[in-house]
């Protein structure tokens, strides 16, 4: 029986946590689907990832709202996907920083990244009449920039190319307490549809090198202990080093990608395969692995119908194309 298309089946509301993992930062996390992270400043509030739509940035307004009513003045977007990004006008932040990486991004393929993710997370973009357009950084930086939200020191890092070419993370050095964003999961499947796999390892030592003892994962519940930050980020390492094993060395051969697909299913179900979205990331998964191994390293454009047309390939499911998913 072939499958409902990426998370097309999956339209049941999850239960949101809402855990102070130091003080006054806070983690929102909801059962796999994206987290966002919460700052409170002495004088502001600094949010890390807005969420996929504004309908489903209020439930982020609303806890932020049961511990503070200081005002929301800073959003930091982690990268550039749509499901991270597109809430961003409901908290009427004064200020929206990214990586320099993540703009290029948004310019380079932000609307399909939307049109994209509105067909694989109907459950997530049920608010999508809500979305102004694409969300569009005002402040960006190359590689660091430190923000003091009154005394809190606040550093903002790009440790390099994994998840997308733009990774930013989030580092409070006195707390120790570190937001992520999707370079690292924990008991979530890393999507790697636009990663830069052979880097990916390099970034999370850098990452890990930092000694967080708090963290907040893309998805899955926050890490609060420095044993659990360990093995989050060991995790994840695993996940995408094993991707790239399998996929590679077939792709390099010539094997066909449904061969390279079937091969990386069989061998990683075993250990990855209660992980959240695990059959919803592995097609695109294993293809951007497939391209890397085959030299490509920028990573190719996903649009609505190139989602679709994939997922029948490897999955034999016969896909219906979506209103408008075509033409570009």
């Amino acid at each position: 029986m072939s499958k409902a298309f990426a998370s097309t089946a999956d339209l049941a509301d999850k239960t949101v946590s809402f855990e102070e993992i130091g003080p006054g930062l806070w983690a929102y996390t909801a059962e796999g689907d994206p987290n966002s992270g919460v700052i409170v400043g002495e004088d502001c509030v600094m949010v890390v990832d807005a969420q996929a739509t504004p309908a489903m940035a209020q439930g982020v307004i609303a806890k932020i709202r049961s511990v503070t009513d200081k005002p929301i003045r800073w959003l930091v977007l982690t990268h550039y996907h749509a499901v991270r990004v597109l809430g961003a006008s409901a908290y009427g932040a004064q200020h929206i920083l990214a990586s320099d990486g993540t703009r290029e991004l948004i310019v380079e393929r932000g609307r399909e990244d939307m049109e994209s993710e509105i067909g694989r997370f109907p459950r997530l973009f049920r608010g999508k009449e809500t979305i102004p357009g694409l969300t569009w950084p005002t402040l960006t930086f190359e590689r660091s920039s430190t923000l003091w939200l009154g005394s809190r020191e606040v550093r903002i890092l790009h440790l390099g190319r994994a998840h997308t070419k733009g990774d930013t993370v989030v580092w409070l050095p006195k707390e120790r307490v570190l937001f992520a964003g999707d370079i690292v999961e924990f008991g979530a499947t890393p999507y790697c549809g636009d990663a830069h796999l052979s880097d990916w390892p390099g970034t999370l030592a850098r990452l890990r090198a930092l000694e967080p003892e708090a963290l907040v994962p893309g998805r899955g519940r926050a890490a609060g202990t420095a044993a659990e930050c360990r093995l989050a980020i060991e995790g994840t390492e695993a996940f995408v080093t094993r991707l790239s094993a399998v996929v590679g060395p077939r792709a390099r051969q010539g094997a066909p990608l449904a061969e390279a697909y079937a091969a990386a299913v069989a061998a990683m179900r075993p250990e990855f395969g209660a992980w959240v979205i695990f059959d919803h990331c592995m097609p695109f998964n294993v293809a951007r692995a497939y391209d890397e191994a085959q030299g490509i390293d920028r990573p190719r454009v996903w649009t609505a119908e190139r989602d679709r047309a994939l997922w029948a390939a490897l999955e034999g499911e016969e896909v219906v194309p979506m209103p408008g998913s075509g033409g570009r």
